[in-house]
Protein backbone atom coordinates (compact mmCIF):
# COMPACT_ATOMS: atom_id res chain seq x y z
CA UNK A 1 0.00 0.00 0.00
CA UNK A 2 0.99 3.63 -0.41
CA UNK A 3 3.06 4.88 2.49
CA UNK A 4 2.89 8.65 2.75
CA UNK A 5 5.07 8.81 5.86
CA UNK A 6 7.83 10.60 3.93
CA UNK A 7 5.48 12.59 1.69
CA UNK A 8 3.33 15.63 2.26
CA UNK A 9 -0.36 15.08 1.55
CA UNK A 10 -1.99 18.10 -0.10
CA UNK A 11 -5.60 19.12 0.55
CA UNK A 12 -6.31 21.65 -2.18
CA UNK A 13 -4.31 22.11 -5.35
CA UNK A 14 -4.76 23.71 -8.74
CA UNK A 15 -4.44 21.32 -11.66
CA UNK A 16 -3.29 21.98 -15.22
CA UNK A 17 -4.21 19.30 -17.74
CA UNK A 18 -1.46 19.26 -20.38
CA UNK A 19 -2.54 17.74 -23.71
CA UNK A 20 0.05 17.12 -26.45
CA UNK A 21 -1.07 17.07 -30.07
CA UNK A 22 0.11 17.25 -33.67
CA UNK A 23 -2.18 17.43 -36.74
CA UNK A 24 -4.76 14.95 -35.40
CA UNK A 25 -7.87 17.11 -35.04
CA UNK A 26 -10.39 14.24 -34.98
CA UNK A 27 -8.54 12.49 -32.17
CA UNK A 28 -8.01 15.75 -30.29
CA UNK A 29 -11.72 16.60 -30.52
CA UNK A 30 -12.58 13.30 -28.80
CA UNK A 31 -9.91 13.81 -26.17
CA UNK A 32 -11.25 17.27 -25.38
CA UNK A 33 -14.82 15.94 -25.23
CA UNK A 34 -13.66 13.66 -22.44
CA UNK A 35 -12.37 16.71 -20.56
CA UNK A 36 -15.93 18.04 -20.42
CA UNK A 37 -17.09 14.72 -18.91
CA UNK A 38 -14.72 14.86 -15.93
CA UNK A 39 -16.20 14.55 -12.43
CA UNK A 40 -13.41 16.87 -11.27
CA UNK A 41 -12.58 19.44 -13.90
CA UNK A 42 -8.97 20.57 -14.19
CA UNK A 43 -8.43 24.22 -13.34
CA UNK A 44 -7.11 24.85 -16.83
CA UNK A 45 -6.37 22.96 -20.04
CA UNK A 46 -3.03 23.62 -21.72
CA UNK A 47 -2.69 22.21 -25.24
CA UNK A 48 0.91 21.62 -26.31
CA UNK A 49 0.70 21.81 -30.11
CA UNK A 50 3.81 20.68 -32.00
CA UNK A 51 3.04 22.72 -35.12
CA UNK A 52 -0.46 21.67 -36.22
CA UNK A 53 -2.43 23.46 -38.91
CA UNK A 54 -5.71 25.37 -38.95
CA UNK A 55 -7.98 22.34 -38.42
CA UNK A 56 -6.50 21.77 -34.99
CA UNK A 57 -6.89 25.44 -34.11
CA UNK A 58 -10.56 25.27 -35.10
CA UNK A 59 -11.10 22.26 -32.81
CA UNK A 60 -9.48 24.11 -29.91
CA UNK A 61 -11.45 27.30 -30.57
CA UNK A 62 -14.73 25.34 -30.51
CA UNK A 63 -13.71 23.54 -27.33
CA UNK A 64 -12.87 26.85 -25.67
CA UNK A 65 -16.50 27.98 -26.18
CA UNK A 66 -17.79 24.97 -24.19
CA UNK A 67 -15.08 24.57 -21.59
CA UNK A 68 -15.84 26.14 -18.18
CA UNK A 69 -12.12 26.57 -17.35
CA UNK A 70 -9.37 28.50 -19.16
CA UNK A 71 -7.92 26.89 -22.30
CA UNK A 72 -4.41 27.77 -23.46
CA UNK A 73 -3.21 26.85 -26.95
CA UNK A 74 0.60 26.74 -26.88
CA UNK A 75 1.99 26.36 -30.42
CA UNK A 76 5.28 26.50 -32.25
CA UNK A 77 6.06 26.09 -35.98
CA UNK A 78 6.28 22.60 -37.44
CA UNK A 79 9.97 21.71 -37.59
CA UNK A 80 9.79 17.96 -37.11
CA UNK A 81 8.91 16.00 -33.98
CA UNK A 82 9.77 18.36 -31.11
CA UNK A 83 7.61 17.05 -28.29
CA UNK A 84 10.09 17.96 -25.55
CA UNK A 85 10.26 21.57 -26.72
CA UNK A 86 6.50 22.09 -26.93
CA UNK A 87 5.93 20.41 -23.56
CA UNK A 88 8.45 22.82 -22.03
CA UNK A 89 6.62 25.78 -23.54
CA UNK A 90 3.34 24.41 -22.21
CA UNK A 91 4.85 23.94 -18.74
CA UNK A 92 6.09 27.51 -18.85
CA UNK A 93 2.56 28.68 -19.66
CA UNK A 94 0.79 26.46 -17.11
CA UNK A 95 -0.54 28.10 -13.95
CA UNK A 96 -1.43 24.97 -11.99
CA UNK A 97 0.49 23.57 -9.03
CA UNK A 98 0.09 20.05 -10.41
CA UNK A 99 0.44 18.85 -14.00
CA UNK A 100 -1.58 15.93 -15.33
CA UNK A 101 -0.21 14.99 -18.72
CA UNK A 102 -1.92 13.15 -21.57
CA UNK A 103 -1.68 12.94 -25.36
CA UNK A 104 -4.31 14.16 -27.79
CA UNK A 105 -5.27 10.64 -28.86
CA UNK A 106 -6.47 9.73 -25.34
CA UNK A 107 -10.04 9.51 -24.09
CA UNK A 108 -10.11 9.88 -20.31
CA UNK A 109 -12.43 8.02 -17.97
CA UNK A 110 -14.79 10.50 -16.22
CA UNK A 111 -12.86 10.08 -12.94
CA UNK A 112 -9.42 10.41 -14.51
CA UNK A 113 -8.54 13.82 -13.08
CA UNK A 114 -10.19 12.96 -9.76
CA UNK A 115 -8.05 9.82 -9.44
CA UNK A 116 -4.82 11.65 -10.17
CA UNK A 117 -5.69 14.39 -7.69
CA UNK A 118 -6.27 11.80 -4.96
CA UNK A 119 -2.65 10.63 -5.26
CA UNK A 120 -1.04 14.06 -5.59
CA UNK A 121 1.47 14.11 -2.73
CA UNK A 122 4.67 16.10 -2.37
CA UNK A 123 7.80 14.09 -2.90
CA UNK A 124 6.16 11.88 -5.53
CA UNK A 125 5.29 11.76 -9.20
CA UNK A 126 2.79 9.37 -10.73
CA UNK A 127 2.46 7.05 -13.70
CA UNK A 128 -0.50 4.98 -14.86
CA UNK A 129 -1.59 2.62 -17.63
CA UNK A 130 -3.65 2.89 -20.78
CA UNK A 131 -6.16 0.64 -22.48
CA UNK A 132 -5.72 0.23 -26.24
CA UNK A 133 -8.86 0.60 -28.36
CA UNK A 134 -9.31 -1.61 -31.42
CA UNK A 135 -8.65 -0.12 -34.84
CA UNK A 136 -12.22 -0.62 -36.07
CA UNK A 137 -13.85 1.03 -33.08
CA UNK A 138 -11.29 3.85 -33.03
CA UNK A 139 -12.20 4.61 -36.64
CA UNK A 140 -15.90 4.47 -35.76
CA UNK A 141 -15.34 6.99 -32.96
CA UNK A 142 -13.44 9.28 -35.28
CA UNK A 143 -16.40 9.27 -37.66
CA UNK A 144 -19.14 9.66 -35.05
CA UNK A 145 -17.26 11.92 -32.64
CA UNK A 146 -19.22 10.25 -29.84
CA UNK A 147 -17.90 8.75 -26.60
CA UNK A 148 -19.63 5.65 -25.24
CA UNK A 149 -17.66 4.34 -22.26
CA UNK A 150 -19.39 0.96 -22.18
CA UNK A 151 -18.43 0.35 -25.79
CA UNK A 152 -14.93 1.67 -25.18
CA UNK A 153 -14.46 -1.00 -22.54
CA UNK A 154 -15.91 -3.69 -24.81
CA UNK A 155 -13.57 -2.72 -27.64
CA UNK A 156 -10.46 -2.42 -25.47
CA UNK A 157 -7.76 -4.91 -26.35
CA UNK A 158 -6.25 -5.06 -22.84
CA UNK A 159 -9.39 -4.87 -20.70
CA UNK A 160 -7.55 -5.21 -17.39
CA UNK A 161 -6.17 -1.68 -17.91
CA UNK A 162 -9.72 -0.42 -18.43
CA UNK A 163 -11.01 -1.65 -15.06
CA UNK A 164 -11.50 1.07 -12.46
CA UNK A 165 -11.31 -0.42 -8.95
CA UNK A 166 -10.10 2.51 -6.83
CA UNK A 167 -10.35 0.62 -3.52
CA UNK A 168 -7.69 -1.78 -4.86
CA UNK A 169 -5.32 0.92 -6.14
CA UNK A 170 -3.52 1.62 -2.81
CA UNK A 171 -2.16 -1.93 -2.79
CA UNK A 172 -0.24 -1.24 -6.02
CA UNK A 173 0.95 2.37 -5.79
CA UNK A 174 4.20 1.65 -3.98
CA UNK A 175 5.32 -1.39 -5.96
CA UNK A 176 8.88 -1.10 -7.20
CA UNK A 177 9.27 -0.33 -10.89
CA UNK A 178 12.20 0.57 -13.09
CA UNK A 179 13.09 4.26 -13.29
CA UNK A 180 12.36 4.11 -17.02
CA UNK A 181 8.83 2.74 -16.58
CA UNK A 182 6.51 5.61 -17.45
CA UNK A 183 4.06 6.62 -20.16
CA UNK A 184 4.06 10.27 -21.09
CA UNK A 185 0.41 9.94 -22.09
CA UNK A 186 -0.62 9.18 -18.49
CA UNK A 187 1.55 10.79 -15.86
CA UNK A 188 1.35 13.53 -13.25
CA UNK A 189 3.90 15.61 -11.36
CA UNK A 190 4.35 18.87 -9.51
CA UNK A 191 5.16 21.78 -11.80
CA UNK A 192 7.85 22.94 -9.37
CA UNK A 193 9.55 19.52 -9.58
CA UNK A 194 9.62 19.74 -13.38
CA UNK A 195 11.28 23.15 -13.18
CA UNK A 196 13.76 21.89 -10.60
CA UNK A 197 15.16 19.40 -13.15
CA UNK A 198 14.90 21.97 -15.99
CA UNK A 199 11.94 20.32 -17.69
CA UNK A 200 12.12 18.06 -20.71
CA UNK A 201 15.42 17.50 -22.50
CA UNK A 202 15.23 19.23 -25.88
CA UNK A 203 18.17 17.20 -27.18
CA UNK A 204 15.50 14.65 -28.09
CA UNK A 205 14.52 14.82 -31.74
CA UNK A 206 11.91 12.49 -33.17
CA UNK A 207 9.83 9.93 -31.32
CA UNK A 208 10.95 7.96 -28.31
CA UNK A 209 12.26 7.99 -24.72
CA UNK A 210 11.83 11.68 -23.87
CA UNK A 211 9.21 10.82 -21.22
CA UNK A 212 11.34 8.00 -19.77
CA UNK A 213 14.38 10.29 -19.49
CA UNK A 214 12.24 12.92 -17.77
CA UNK A 215 11.03 10.30 -15.27
CA UNK A 216 14.60 9.07 -14.69
CA UNK A 217 15.71 12.57 -13.71
CA UNK A 218 12.68 13.05 -11.44
CA UNK A 219 13.66 9.81 -9.70
CA UNK A 220 17.32 10.80 -9.54
CA UNK A 221 16.32 14.07 -7.86
CA UNK A 222 14.90 12.10 -4.95
CA UNK A 223 11.23 11.78 -5.91
CA UNK A 224 9.34 8.55 -5.44
CA UNK A 225 7.32 7.15 -8.33
CA UNK A 226 3.78 5.99 -7.65
CA UNK A 227 1.98 3.68 -10.05
CA UNK A 228 -1.81 3.79 -10.30
CA UNK A 229 -3.39 0.45 -11.11
CA UNK A 230 -7.18 0.30 -11.53
CA UNK A 231 -7.41 4.10 -11.38
CA UNK A 232 -6.77 7.07 -13.70
CA UNK A 233 -8.14 5.00 -16.57
CA UNK A 234 -7.58 6.18 -20.11
CA UNK A 235 -8.28 4.80 -23.58
CA UNK A 236 -5.68 5.09 -26.32
CA UNK A 237 -7.29 5.39 -29.74
CA UNK A 238 -5.64 3.41 -32.51
CA UNK A 239 -3.45 5.16 -35.05
CA UNK A 240 -0.38 4.36 -37.10
CA UNK A 241 2.85 4.39 -35.12
CA UNK A 242 5.15 7.41 -35.23
CA UNK A 243 8.39 7.47 -37.19
CA UNK A 244 10.90 5.79 -34.87
CA UNK A 245 14.00 6.36 -37.00
CA UNK A 246 15.69 8.33 -34.20
CA UNK A 247 14.75 5.84 -31.48
CA UNK A 248 18.25 4.45 -30.90
CA UNK A 249 19.86 7.88 -30.55
CA UNK A 250 17.14 8.97 -28.15
CA UNK A 251 17.56 5.82 -26.09
CA UNK A 252 21.26 6.61 -25.62
CA UNK A 253 20.33 10.02 -24.18
CA UNK A 254 17.95 8.32 -21.78
CA UNK A 255 20.50 5.68 -20.76
CA UNK A 256 23.08 8.39 -20.11
CA UNK A 257 20.69 10.03 -17.64
CA UNK A 258 20.20 6.67 -15.98
CA UNK A 259 23.87 5.66 -15.82
CA UNK A 260 25.17 9.11 -14.80
CA UNK A 261 22.46 9.68 -12.19
CA UNK A 262 21.59 12.90 -14.01
CA UNK A 263 19.05 15.31 -12.57
CA UNK A 264 19.39 18.62 -14.41
CA UNK A 265 19.98 19.06 -18.14
CA UNK A 266 21.19 22.20 -19.94
CA UNK A 267 18.90 22.17 -22.99
CA UNK A 268 15.66 22.54 -21.11
CA UNK A 269 12.97 24.90 -19.91
CA UNK A 270 15.20 27.61 -18.42
CA UNK A 271 16.19 28.95 -21.82
CA UNK A 272 12.61 30.05 -22.49
CA UNK A 273 11.83 33.70 -21.81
Amino acid sequence: MLDNSSSETVDKISISLLVSTYNSPEYLALSLKSVLMQSRMPDEVVIADDGSGDETKEVIDEFRKECPVPVKHVWHPDDGFRLSAIRNKALKSAAGDYIIQIDGDIVMDPDFVKDHERYAVRGCFTGASRAFVSEDFSNEMRRSQQIDYAKLYTHSINKLNALRLPWVTPFFTGRKRKKTTIRGCNMAYWRSDAFRINGYNEDFKGWGSEDCEFAVRLSNSGLRKQWLKFAAIEYHLYHKTNDASNKDVNRIIMENALNDNLTIITNGIDKLT
